[in-house]
């Protein structure tokens, strides 16, 4: 554009480019994300898509630039291997939404493992983690256009923060570091910069965290499902407020 007080600007924007993810040399699926973190994301991925049970099942791990994107090749042992092919071979498409390919109702509205973890939070420790995001959001200030995911200590530090144009992306490269790291998801809470989704939601509880924050509102099946998992869900999360939704255990004081 042009005229009185416009000035010429570079700006960032973020990469978003198709990411193969193949198991044993298969394709499995393919997603939009931005190709950072990727082994990150393939440990987090296997784990949420149930895939592997822990990370120590995971046999290597290789990313491959490819014309137009990345393939990201997830090498499992033969019995876990066979888990993907026989999904692959009933998948017909994938998306980041976590619903393509799923072949009926029942599948989404399968049960959930109850949360087992608890943690003992303030409300103090929670705005304490909302001031803190944006420091940790390098990708985000530059561009403007990426969600973060975060795992924080009760006492609302942030101790891992993963970001992608996708929310869900940025969970899973969370969780996946969390695993690659060691660090217990159980031990914390995560804090995301989305909309609070059904599949978040999921992703969250089989990760075995016990509290979820968003800065924006749930869905009536992601409310529906925290509740169902006995996961202490925050939503609509300021500096100076947050609607409590579940908290049935009383986590948070």
């Amino acid at each position: 554009m042009t005229g009185t007080g416009d000035t010429d600007i570079l700006r960032d924007v973020p990469v978003e480019a198709p990411v193969s993810v193949e198991v044993g040399g298969i394709g499995y699926a393919v997603m939009m994300a931005t190709p950072a973190d990727l082994e990150d994301y393939a440990t987090g991925f296997a784990l949420a898509e149930g895939l592997v049970e822990t990370p120590a099942q995971i046999r290597g791990i290789d990313v491959h630039p490819i014309e137009g994107g990345v393939a990201l090749r997830i090498w499992l042992p033969p019995e876990r291997t066979e888990i993907a092919l026989e999904r692959a071979r009933r998948r017909v498409s994938e998306s980041s939404c976590g619903l393509c390919g799923i072949e009926n109702i029942e599948q989404v509205l399968r049960p959930l493992p109850h949360v087992t973890a608890r943690i003992a939070t303030t409300r103090d420790a929670i705005a304490a983690a909302l001031a803190a995001l944006p420091d940790h959001q390098s990708l985000s200030r530059a561009t403007g256009a990426v969600h973060a995911a975060a795992f924080c200590s009760p006492d609302g530090a942030i101790r891992l923060v993963r970001e992608d144009v996708g929310r869900h992306n940025a969970l899973d490269k969370l969780i996946g570091a969390l695993a690659r790291g060691g660090i217990d998801p159980g031990a914390g809470f995560i804090l995301l910069s989305a909309r609070c989704s059904y599949e978040l939601v999921e992703k969250t509880v089989r990760a075995g965290c016990p509290m979820l924050v968003t800065i924006s509102a749930p869905t009536s099946l992601a409310a529906e499902r925290a509740a169902a998992a006995g996961l202490t869900l925050v939503v609509l999360a300021r500096r100076d407020s947050a609607l409590i939704l579940c908290d049935e255990q009383g986590m948070i004081r």
